[in-house]
């Protein structure tokens, strides 16, 4: 019997690169990405924007006020040479408007949107928008579930397109009462609107479970900024200027909180992290209050996928649309 050839050696995979480790203040280039923030024009949503924008991407800021929006592009453009970023009237409690704010985007794709706009009031009397839901509700939760829906053929045109809600710590110690979703009932205002939060995250997080379901290349990752103060919050002209002594009169609170540049950073991973993935939540590393960006484990009460049914349904009623119907 003849010898029997030798086989050549199956050759050794190359080894995956190791993704270096994640660096706030190093962020990865992305001159490809596309991305949208609503409320980029204060607080939180402009840092997201800002920081997005210094990694070469292009940039949309979803804004209620165009003269507000116009401060927070030159405020960028200052601070960040070259940066490809304009804005498009957006206004979340005024439901109608959404279909064609998303028309004027003027994209072929979008990569991300982070669901940052919000409303939070401190008093009474309780406020309606023209469509007679709740004003925090609606701006918050409503609003955005309906944005959802009309980009979702955007963020199916990208690679791998990502819905990044961005929820609250004052979520976590609230619970929905599904029965009074606009507290019709029983209005406080600071838990009302923690209970506007807690529907924005659920529904974050049930979507990425019909997105899975059918296999789509979207993800939805529901991330919090802790507790983000003004006081801790660096200047930035005409959107936030931090007046003199604030920061001294806030030290002993920096040892637990931070300013909203750093409340921007779970978001800003959320979009641009490879590594990150459908239906995790992420925040603050120190006690979920402040510093650079991790995982954590998902809040109990957001998996409660029975809750999530009912508050995705009771919204498709008050809406109209259904952000699953343009899923596949």
């Amino acid at each position: 019997m003849p010898p029997v050839p030798a086989q050549p050696p199956v050759p050794t995979p190359p080894p995956v690169p190791a993704q270096p480790p994640w660096n706030v203040h190093r962020l990865p280039r992305a001159h490809a990405g596309v991305y949208l923030v609503t409320g980029g024009n204060a607080g939180i949503g402009y840092f997201v924007a800002e920081q997005l924008a210094a990694t070469g991407a292009t940039v949309v800021l979803g804004c209620r006020s165009p003269a507000k929006a116009a401060g927070a592009l030159a405020s960028i453009r200052s601070r960040v040479a070259g940066a490809r970023v304009r804005s498009v009237r957006l206004d979340l409690a005024d439901l109608p408007s959404l279909d064609a704010a998303v028309g004027a985007l003027g994209v072929d794709h979008l990569d991300a949107v982070v669901h940052n706009a919000g409303v939070a009031l401190d008093d009474p009397p309780r406020q309606e928008t023209a469509d007679g839901h709740e004003l925090m509700f609606a701006t918050n939760h409503l609003g955005h579930f309906a944005l959802t829906r009309w980009l979702m053929p955007l963020l199916s045109a990208a690679p791998a397109g990502r819905v990044v809600t961005m929820g609250s710590f004052a979520a976590k110690s609230e619970r929905l009462d599904l029965a009074d979703l606009q507290s019709r009932h029983d209005y406080r205002p600071k838990r009302s609107y923690g209970r506007s939060k807690l529907a924005q995250m659920t529904f974050g997080i049930e979507l990425d479970r019909r997105l899975r379901a059918v296999g789509s290349t979207v993800s939805s990752v529901v991330v919090h900024p802790g507790g983000a103060l003004d006081s801790l919050t660096p200047s930035r002209a005409p959107v936030h200027v931090r007046r003199a002594g604030a920061r001294l009169g806030a030290a002993p609170a920096a040892l637990l909180l931070q300013g909203k540049h750093a409340g921007a950073w779970p978001a800003v991973r959320a979009v641009l992290d490879p590594t990150v993935r459908g239906g995790q939540l992420w925040g603050p590393r120190v006690l979920g209050l402040r510093g650079e960006p991790r995982r954590e484990p998902v809040w109990p009460h957001l998996t409660d996928t029975a809750a999530a049914a009912r508050l995705w349904e009771a919204s498709r009623e008050l809406t109209r649309v259904d952000p699953g119907a343009t899923v596949g």
